[in-house]
């Protein structure tokens, strides 16, 4: 685990129960003090946030682009979740990222500027000052 001191601020991990964590993995977890709790057999809506920003990361970034290795993995999620979270437009909060990095403009202006992301890849679009 690459969490450093912020592993002391968990206490639980939620997981599936695919075949790829182990007994040695959740031992490894409940020695650091952290409970896995597995969700409920075939019911992947049990932990739907997790799956539903999986799935959205997947279409948008990772199934577009070759990951070098796991140094350039991280840098892209990285880029990737302060996209998400600072400039991505959310439907749910009336097309607005949850914790925008720029005041919000008003509706009323009409000129948008592009901004390219992750090379290109994804585009961010605000409006400016008329």
């Amino acid at each position: 685990m690459d969490l450093g001191d912020r592993a002391d601020g968990f206490r639980f991990l939620i997981r599936d129960r695919a075949d790829q964590f182990t007994a040695s993995f959740d031992a490894v977890l409940a020695d650091g003090g952290i409970k896995v709790v597995k969700i409920p057999p075939r019911c992947p809506r049990a932990n739907y946030y997790a799956e539903r920003f999986v799935g959205t990361v997947r279409r948008e970034v990772t199934d577009r682009l070759l990951i070098l290795n796991e140094r350039h993995l991280k840098t892209v999620l990285r880029r990737y979740v302060a996209h998400y979270n600072h400039r991505r437009p959310h439907q749910a909060l009336q097309l607005t990222p949850p914790r925008p990095d720029h005041p919000i403009a008003e509706p009323s202006r009409t000129s948008i500027r592009r901004r390219p992301a992750l090379g290109g890849m994804i585009n961010e679009y605000e409006p400016t000052v008329a």
